[in-house]
């Protein structure tokens, strides 16, 4: 949990929230084994707008926990040992 907390911060600074461009630099840099690199704007605006619910333009880190979230319930899905290849 201390590292979650930490890569946050890493990127946010003490506004603790992400602009568009950080988001995108945590992703690539930090969870690119289970997100493939975001290269094109088109899918950094809309994982953003997913997240983005309030509109605010900004992520804080509750947005970021359900980002986590969904992506460990696809690696589950993926590595179980009951998913079909």
């Amino acid at each position: 949990m201390i590292a979650i907390i930490d890569v946050f911060h890493k990127y946010s600074g003490h506004k603790c929230k992400l602009k568009k461009a950080e988001l995108k630099d945590l992703i690539n840099n930090e969870m690119s084994h289970f997100i493939i690199k975001i290269q094109e704007n088109q899918t950094l605006n809309e994982m953003f707008a997913d997240l983005d619910q309030n509109r605010d333009l900004e992520i804080d880190f509750q947005k970021i926990i359900v980002l986590i979230a969904m992506v460990t319930s696809a690696c589950h899905d993926l590595f179980s040992p009951d998913h079909n290849h």
